[in-house]
């Protein structure tokens, strides 16, 4: 069947049952900060904005599977926190499907001694998934000579759906190394256009550190970094290594029975940038191209610093 009517066709499928769906992924979860865990929210001090693209399997009749995500976040001394603002777009089938959702968050910093400190973090959502039904096609609509020319008698789903979600996190960080936990979906928001479609709660674990390599002056150091999610009976594990010299990065990365990643960045005190691309392994492979990510965060000076701030230095892609 051409992927053309093939692809509305499956999307559509999601309508026809009580699904319980999963939330878009991102490959550098580590550049994406606020996505992954609220707590996050102003870890950098200064002003941070970041930005993310995934376009994942492309070989599938173009742009068919496409994540966007912006985000901006500070520490507010008032606030003896950081708040943040994230926004995500994920569009299934070249526009068909399209989720948008919108989050403030404050995460509260605890210090805990001279090296040690915690963060915790609250999110509120608002979410909008929009359905384009010009473009499903249903097999009463073609007409054996003139193709698709007749009105459909199935039951087409609304065109929108509107609600609020609620998540939290926690967050423990030093100088070279943090580990974090993260609830999303705490309310499990109904997001279905046909009957009722709760979306799961989503478990979040991950941790990472610094190594540096070599003496003093030697800018050189390596990143392991993990993380594991659960979602209904999905589970994801990440598990990888990252290589910074100087303004440099390289990263390799495993994602569990379905994808190796390698990873080029560049990063300053003010701007950083990573590439990825995601080598499907599983039975996928051949038919996908894979999948791209780029990230870009650019970090801004604040007009006053202050010594008790700890920020985490961990590589941020």
């Amino acid at each position: 069947m051409n992927q053309r009517i093939l692809l509305p066709l499956l999307v559509f499928t999601v309508f026809l049952s009580e699904l319980k769906a999963q939330d878009p992924q991102f490959t550098q979860f580590y550049a994406n900060p606020l996505y992954l865990n609220p707590a996050f929210a102003g870890t950098a001090r200064c002003p941070r904005i970041c930005m993310n693209y995934r376009n994942q399997w492309p070989n599938i009749s173009g742009p068919t599977y496409v994540t966007y995500s912006s985000s901006f976040d500070m520490h507010f001394d008032a606030l003896a926190g950081g708040m943040g603002a994230l926004v995500t777009t994920d569009d299934q089938g070249n526009g068909t499907l399209k989720t948008t959702n919108f989050s403030l968050i404050y995460a509260y910093q605890a210090v805990i001694n001279r090296s040690f400190s915690l963060k915790f973090g609250i999110q509120a959502t608002y979410m909008q998934k929009t359905l384009d039904k010009t473009k499903l096609n249903f097999g009463d609509m073609i007409d054996a000579r003139r193709g698709f020319v007749w009105n459909t008698q199935e039951i087409v789903p609304s065109v929108s759906k509107k609600n609020v979600d609620f998540s939290g996190g926690l967050l423990g960080y030093s100088k070279n190394y943090f580990f974090g936990l993260a609830v999303h979906h705490i309310n499990q928001p109904d997001e279905g256009l046909l009957g009722v479609s709760k979306l799961p709660v989503k478990f979040t674990g991950h941790a990472g550190a610094i190594i540096p390599l070599g003496g003093k002056g030697n800018e050189s150091f390596l990143s392991p970094g993990i993380m594991f999610q659960a979602q209904q009976k999905f589970q994801q594990l990440n598990i990888g290594l990252q290589y910074v010299q100087g303004a440099f990065v390289a990263g390799l990365w495993y994602r569990n029975s379905d994808a190796v990643i390698a990873l080029v960045g560049l990063q300053t005190a003010n701007f950083k940038f990573g590439y990825s691309y995601d080598v499907t392994i599983s039975k996928l492979s051949g038919n996908t191209a894979g999948s791209h990510e780029i990230s870009l965060q650019v970090q801004f000076e604040c007009k006053k610093k202050s010594r008790k701030y700890r920020t985490i230095s961990c590589p941020s892609f």
